[in-house]
Order: structure tokens, then C-alpha cells, then sequence
């Protein structure tokens, strides 16, 4: 481990203050030994840096997909004070509510391993790639309604069922969209996007239930062992990386404004209630809006392949959640013994509210939030439930996938794509992708394991395992 950190239980270690000058509350990150073979100095420092900036409460924290980002490191957690606090760009990420989601089928394996025709279907259907556009052919209103509604304007546009949305996060909106804060330039981006799965790490896999390790938590999610189930993950495509771009620039100007000083420029930040912090949080809850009504229309999509190719009724084919990986949100939370209201960051970090938390639906009142953690094409993907100690913990936060070990320029040059679908179509599972360097991108290699990830926070307590699934189907951005 990194020197001047210190360990303070199994897998909690703790970056103290005066790691780097100016932190006002101690970094504290969950990893194995294991994983810390993994652990960039960078990623340290941006952990620490973090614990330098205005308001932060209790601590900066990392889960244990921790890695060198934007100004935040990836899998980085902090919730700031409304009134001293900021909010900063860098601690969501261009990717605006990049998420996952997962729903149900009644089908079994044998209906669908080894069917190369239905991942030819569903690639066909839903567009992939960079620079990917619909066929839905949005107008400027359709935009205004998915910005500014979210998951239930896909919903009332006929692009799912009710029952969907008391099965997202935040029911599938923010409630303080400002749409006048999103930029002509983004909006045009958005425009042709919506309905499209995109490129990078964003992916649609068809995957089996192997393992349940909680019986209540599974039926109260609707999961079963040996079912067939669709997981997407995407985020708010071109709209959001464009909403995060204009804003950057808007904080570094109020940063210098408000006088405040920061370690890193990446972390640029203006007061959560002045003009510009409150401008920015409008264009991000619109962009997370978006987000969630394009992975409704992606669900729509992969919903009508499964009912052409099975004859299966739309109902069947039930979401058991989507959660968000990129977003601040204010939420209130116990700190110091009483209640308070703060806005939480969550950079490559999952939401894990626990049993009788706001915001659950109330046949999951009693179990806790559904947290989806995803694996990375051949390894498996995991269902958790939120839990008691994340709210004490991390503001109600665990790990959102298993975190990069190795760029995506280097895996273009060490792994071959060709050799990856080969070796993952013996193991059994289909690979679609617009071409072979997005399968090498996204190789699992290049990722940490994510069962070891998943271990770390079961085992912490900041989520419980529900049940494991293993892809047979992988359509890549």
C-alpha cells in the first residue's frame, strides 16, 4: 500500500489529513490486497484532492473500482454542504447518468445459448457505435419532453408500462431540470441520439441467472435461478458530454469568482446554491432526464425483439431496476446525529439505499434498493441489495462495476478483438460490435475481476449480494 495510508479495518483504508495540503476531512477507500495491486498513486491523489474542496462532509470516499479520472477518480463518492458546499463537474463525469438497467424474461438457456439470430436482432435494432443515430427521428419538443420528464415521457410516448418507472432510481427523473441551461450545441447532439446505446464501455448483454445467494431479496426483485434476463448500459450520449463540456469552462471562470482554491483545476466548482452551480445542476439533472429515457427506449426496443422472436407478452419482460453511475443528487442523509440535506456526488459510483429508504417502491420497501453492478463482457454481472451500513458509510454508495486497469490505447495495442470473440465464443457467449477494436477496448482483461470488486462491498456491507448472472450474448459499443 501507498505510504502515509493507513489501514483501518479488513478492506477500509484511510488517506489522513495533510496527505496533500489543504484537506479538511481524511480520503477513506474500500479494496482488498488483492485489488490494491491495482491502486494508482494517481487516483490517491485525486481521493485527497477531493478532500480539499468546500462544504465535504464526513469524507471523501472511493469504492474499490477505484481509478485515475476527471478531477474526481473514478468510483469516487462526496456529499457537500448546501450552504458552504460546492458542486463540481468533475465529480459526476461526462458521461451524465451514465446507468444500468436490467429486466426480466420468462425464457430459460436453452431458449437462447448458442441463438446468434436474436444478438443479430437485437444489434440491428438497437444502433451502436460512435456517433450512432436513431431511427426515432426526435423533434425539438420530443427533446424538451425527455429532458425534462425523463423515463416517463418514453412511458406516456408509448415506450414501456407504468410498472417501469416505480422500478428507477428517482422513478426515472430529477425533478429540477432546467433546460434553458443546455446549450444549442448539445441539444442538436441529442436530438438524433435518443433510443441509441453508444460506444466506449456502454453495452446490451443477454445473460443468465446462475446463482442466487438471497432467495427473499431475488422474488421481491423478480429474479429466479436458470432465467433469462437483458442488461443495458449506456448514459446520455452525446447531450450529456456536451452539457458537461460548456459547464467545465462556466466553473473555471466561477471558481476564480468565488476564490476558491483547489489543487486541481480539474476539479473547477462554483457554490451549490449561486447562479452558476445552480445552472449547472439544471443542465445536469435534464441530461440525466435524457439518460433515463434512452435506456426506456432501449428497453422498448430490445423488448419487441424478444416478443417478435418468442411470442412473449410485453408485460413478462419485467425491469427489475436502473440505477445511475454518474450524477449529484440532493438527498438528506444522518450526519453528526441529525438529519441534513446535502448534494452527493457519485462519479462511477451506484446508489445503495437501504431497507425503508424514500424513493423505493413499496414491494421493495422491506429488502432494500436492487444495485446492479456489471461485469465486463466474459466475466459475470451481479445483483446486490442496498443496505443500513451504506447509509452510515458512504451517503448510501457502493462500487458501480469493476474500474479499468488498463487504457483503452493500450489494450488496442496488446489485445486482439478477432482473438477475444473467438476465445469468448468457445466459452459460449455471442460478441456483436461495429468493429474489433471495441471488442479489444472493452477485453476483460482490462478490468479488474469483477467478482473480487463485488466481494469487497458485500463483505464491507455497502451492498449485499442478491444473485450472479453470466453473459451467453454481448452487443458492444
Amino acid at each position: 500500500m501507498l505510504e502515509g495510508i493507513t489501514r483501518t479495518g479488513t478492506f477500509e483504508w484511510e488517506v489522513p489529513i495533510g496527505y496533500v495540503p489543504g484537506m479538511r476531512v481524511p480520503g477513506r477507500f474500500y479494496l482488498s490486497e488483492f485489488l490494491a495491486k491495482t491502486l494508482e498513486t494517481g487516483a490517491v491523489q485525486q481521493l485527497a484532492n477531493v478532500a480539499t474542496m468546500p462544504g465535504i462532509k464526513n469524507n471523501s470516499l472511493a469504492m474499490p473500482d477505484i481509478h485515475w479520472g476527471y478531477g474526481f477518480p473514478i468510483g469516487g463518492v462526496a456529499a457537500f454542504d448546501l450552504t458552504e458546499g460546492v458542486i463540481s463537474p468533475g465529480g459526476v463525469g461526462f458521461d451524465i447518468n451514465c446507468g444500468v438497467r436490467l429486466f426480466t424474461t420468462p425464457l430459460m438457456p436453452q431458449d437462447v445459448t448458442g441463438r446468434r439470430d436474436i444478438i443479430d436482432a437485437l444489434y440491428n435494432t438497437v444502433p451502436v457505435g460512435v456517433g450512432a443515430k436513431s431511427s426515432l427521428k426526435a423533434s425539438a419538443q420530443a427533446l424538451d419532453g425527455m429532458m425534462t420528464k425523463g423515463a416517463r415521457w418514453a412511458v406516456e410516448a408509448g415506450y414501456g408500462i407504468e410498472k417501469d418507472l416505480a422500478r428507477c432510481e428517482e422513478n426515472g427523473f430529477m425533478k429540477s431540470p432546467d433546460i434553458k441551461a443546455v446549450s444549442s450545441k448539445a441539444r442538436q447532439r441529442g436530438i438524433p441520439q435518443g433510443g441509441t446505446l453508444g460506444s466506449g464501455n456502454h453495452f446490451l448483454e443477454l445473460q443468465i441467472v446462475r446463482e442466487v445467494y438471497d432467495k427473499n431479496a431475488a422474488s421481491a426483485f423478480g429474479i429466479s435461478e436458470n432465467q433469462v434476463c437483458c442488461m443495458i448500459h449506456c448514459g446520455s450520449r452525446g447531450l450529456g458530454h456536451q452539457v458537461c463540456t460548456d459547464h467545465i469552462r462556466l466553473l473555471e471562470a466561477a471558481t476564480r469568482k468565488y476564490q476558491i482554491r483547489l489543487p486541481d483545476r480539474q476539479l473547477a466548482c462554483a457554490p451549490v446554491t449561486s447562479p452558476e452551480g445552480k445552472a449547472y445542476f439544471g443542465a445536469m439533472a435534464a441530461s440525466a432526464n435524457y439518460a433515463w429515457a434512452n435506456r426506456q427506449l432501449i428497453t422498448h426496443a430490445a423488448r419487441q425483439v424478444f416478443q417478435k422472436t418468442f411470442g412473449i407478452a410485453y408485460e413478462e419482460m419485467q425491469l427489475v431496476y436502473d440505477v445511475a453511475h454518474n450524477v449529484a443528487k440532493m438527498e438528506e442523509h444522518i450526519i453528526s446525529g441529525r438529519k441534513d440535506t446535502v448534494c452527493v456526488h457519485r462519479k462511477g459510483a451506484t446508489r445503495s439505499f437501504g431497507p425503508h429508504s424514500p424513493d423505493l417502491p413499496g414491494e421493495l420497501a422491506d429488502t432494500g434498493q436492487p444495485v446492479i453492478i456489471p461485469g465486463s463482457m466474459g466475466t459475470s454481472s451481479f445483483i446486490l441489495k442496498g443496505t443500513e451500513i451504506a447509509m452510515d458509510k458512504t451517503f448510501g454508495s457502493t462500487c458501480h462495476g469493476a474500474g479499468r486497469v488498463m487504457s483503452r490505447s493500450q489494450a488496442k495495442k496488446r489485445i486482439s478483438g478477432r482473438e477475444i470473440a473467438v476465445n469468448l465464443a468457445r466459452q459460449g457467449i455471442i460478441v456483436r460490435a461495429p468493429n474489433e477494436t471495441a471488442i479489444s477496448d472493452e477485453a476483460p482483461e482490462v478490468y479488474k475481476p469483477s467478482a473480487e470488486v463485488v466481494n469487497v462491498v458485500h463483505e464491507v456491507g455497502l451492498s449485499s449480494l442478491v444473485a450472479r448472472l453470466e453473459p451467453v450474448g454481448v452487443i458492444k459499443g
